[in-house]
């Protein structure tokens, strides 16, 4: 009778170890979410993950511009002093030199770094506004919206953005705010166009029909059917264009039509240091260095992304 209640017991357990393998088997095969999945994609990426790390750090140095000034070097941006002219680095207490005012080139590219991103920054968001409106309202009502809105495209992108952008330069002095939008109003026309075709794709699926078949508003449909499936290609094209937006305004800035002194910025810094290469070749190198890294490192990060996000890569 005890060999029995043992043998029972034994097949108890055995049923009950099987129940939890296969439980945990379910557990071990619970799909993952889109998100969980790029996620994983991309931390296989050791570049991206890299380029990621880089373009934090430049982030935190550039907007945490004030805590570089007040506790590492101890000087404003405009502070000037004649006695340390043309500094060379890890002298005199200027870790990165000082330039031909004598101010500190490490307060300064802190402070550059702030106001290029924040122009490429607003400038990217600005773009995404007006872009992304006009693509979705033109891919999703086609017809003669869209034949107005892309023939508006196609006469905003005929004109060269570049000497567009010159030309409001030397006219008006721009603030760095106001740079951005300039950017902004000139370089939407590339993401309206984007966001057209895939929202002409879009519109067609099983589930935009539907829900417009139970009587789903139009905003309703853009925003809760159509919009999440765009922003994978959103946050691809923004990583992907705001290396760009840092040039551009640089090159205005170093052409003498974006931002201007005593304001800094890596563009001017540059067009600064050109007058006085020869004496300290470290005052071109530096910032120009800075926009080579940053640039790189987002572009990666954006390329990195672009992998990540694209369903049709299978983990």
């Amino acid at each position: 009778m005890a060999d029995i209640k043992q043998q029972e017991s034994s097949q108890n357990a055995g049923r009950a170890g099987v129940a939890g393998a296969g439980l945990s088997a379910v557990e071990r095969t619970k799909p993952r979410t889109y998100l969980r999945q790029s996620w994983d994609r991309f931390k296989r990426n050791k570049i991206s993950l890299a380029a990621l790390a880089v373009t934090i750090l430049i982030l935190m140095f550039s907007f945490g511009a004030p805590l570089v000034s007040t506790f590492i070097t101890g000087k404003g941006y405009q502070e000037q002093s004649l006695l340390n002219q043309l500094e060379p680095p890890f002298s005199d207490g200027f870790i990165l030199g000082a330039d031909n005012l004598g101010r500190d080139v490490l307060t300064r590219l802190a402070y550059g770094g702030r106001v290029s991103m924040m122009v490429a920054l607003i400038a990217m968001g600005g773009a995404l506004a007006i872009g992304g409106t006009l693509g979705a309202i033109s891919g999703y009502y086609g017809r003669w919206v869209d034949s107005v809105i892309m023939r508006f495209v196609d006469i905003m992108i005929a004109i060269p953005g570049i000497f567009l952008l010159i030309f409001i330069g030397s006219m008006f002095t721009l603030s760095p705010i106001g740079l951005a939008i300039v950017i902004a109003i000139v370089g939407w026309v590339g993401l309206a166009r984007l966001i057209r075709a895939e929202v002409l794709s879009l519109r067609q699926r099983d589930y935009v029909e539907a829900a417009k078949v139970v009587g789903a508003s139009d905003s309703r449909v853009i925003f809760r059917h159509i919009f999440p499936n765009v922003l994978p290609l959103v946050i691809v094209w923004a990583t992907l264009v705001v290396p760009v937006l840092i040039i551009t305004e640089a090159s205005l800035s170093f052409l003498g039509y974006g931002v201007q002194t005593p304001i800094p910025s890596w563009g001017n810094m540059l067009q600064q240091a050109q007058r006085f290469f020869t004496h300290q070749w470290t005052l071109a190198f530096i910032p120009g260095a800075m926009i080579y890294i940053t640039v790189l490192a987002i572009n990666l990060l954006g390329n990195g992304l672009r992998d990540a996000l694209d369903p049709r890569i299978s983990d």
